[in-house]
């Protein structure tokens, strides 16, 4: 039997082994456990560190940034282990920049350099931390100050240069994307848009369908026609709501027509209004094929957010037109039935209905 000095020699041996097993891996789960430095360098490390691999016979390990300067080794440059973890200051550095993007500074290169970075890192830094480039996230600032001026400023000219837009071609150019409507329009309230709508019945309950003149504008679904009537008045409160023409009543035969036969696809356009971020969740669920599901992770992920699974499932509720934006083919990780705002049975209907179609 070895004596209690043996034993912890092997211990020790045992640990610096799964130590140096971190250091060659980059192991970022053991950053804040312990250090490394490098004998023939004279610099210690995080276990993380990109720097490359040096050999095993000069490295030693150490608990806390103190013990390896005292052993005589400064912090190395590139990994900074006296400094928070980079995907923390990161973090930081995007929060600074959306900051920045919120007081209506958008010149790239000025952001970058508020964040001691490139132009090219700080563009996809910020990117895979927020899921969108930082052209995209000041786009739809823009248009939230734009939205917000307009029923404050007293002209609509003020309202422009107010909300950050340099120039009124810029503006004019921009604003039917952001507003959905002219500028006088929505200045207005919305007041004066026609918005034709009717509501059927199908085998989900009862089904309102209702359209601009750019397209469909919302599809929803209830027990009831009154609630859904509500809904769309509470959606578009000062629009000119108007019941069905015989042009459009083709239309919600269509409608209803794809929700009972989800092969035959939906060949309408649409007029869904969003943020930037909805807008994309919006379009990566019309990429989700019929008799498929994803599960918000992985949809997050697909949208390189891996940490945004709420955030999507924000997005698939704000969805305003059901089936068409199939939210329903979103589920939990572990394949449950959840968050479908037109009820759990609606959705396990349409999935069942879907999972029965015949493979191309």
């Amino acid at each position: 039997m070895g004596t209690l000095s043996e034993t912890t020699a092997v211990t020790m041996a045992i640990e610096d082994d799964q130590r140096w097993a971190a250091v060659r891996e980059r192991s970022h789960a053991a950053d804040g456990q312990f250090y490394y430095s490098v004998r023939s360098t004279g610099v210690y490390c995080r276990p993380s560190c990109p720097a490359r691999t040096p050999r095993r016979a000069n490295v030693a390990f150490h608990p806390t940034c103190q013990e390896a300067e005292a052993a005589g080794f400064r912090p190395c440059l590139r990994c900074r282990p006296t400094e928070p973890p980079l995907i923390e200051r990161q973090a930081r550095a995007v929060a600074h920049a959306c900051r920045l993007i919120d007081a209506a500074v958008d010149d790239l290169d000025t952001l970058a350099q508020a964040c001691a970075m490139s132009r090219f890192h700080f563009h996809r830094v910020f990117k895979a931390q927020t899921g969108i480039t930082p052209k995209a996230y000041a786009s739809a600032r823009r248009a939230e100050r734009l939205q917000r001026q307009l029923a404050q400023a007293p002209t609509v000219t003020a309202a422009a240069y107010d909300a950050g837009f340099n120039s009124s071609g810029r503006f004019y150019a921009a604003s039917a994307g952001v507003l959905g409507m002219t500028p006088r329009r929505y200045r207005a309230g919305g007041g004066g848009e026609a918005i034709h709508f009717a509501v059927a019945g199908c085998s989900l309950g009862a089904l309102l369908v209702a359209a601009t003149p750019k397209g469909i504008c919302a599809i929803l679904l209830g027990d009831d026609p009154e609630p859904l009537v509500r809904d769309l008045q509470e959606r578009f409160p000062h629009a000119d709501l108007m019941g069905a023409e015989p042009g459009f009543e083709r239309t919600v035969a269509q409608v209803v027509a794809f929700v009972e036969a989800p092969r035959i696809g939906l060949a309408l356009p649409l007029d869904v209004r969003g943020t930037v971020f909805q807008q994309r969740v919006w379009q990566a669920l019309r990429q989700i094929p019929a008799g498929a599901t994803v599960s918000y992770a992985e949809l997050a992920e697909r949208l390189g957010m891996p940490k945004g699974a709420r955030a999507v499932a924000g997005a698939c509720a704000a969805n305003p037109v059901a089936i068409a934006i199939p939210c329903h083919r979103v589920v939990r990780i572990d394949g449950a039935l959840s968050g479908y705002r037109w009820g759990i049975e609606r959705k396990r209907t349409l999935l069942d209905r879907e999972g029965k179609l015949d493979p191309e």
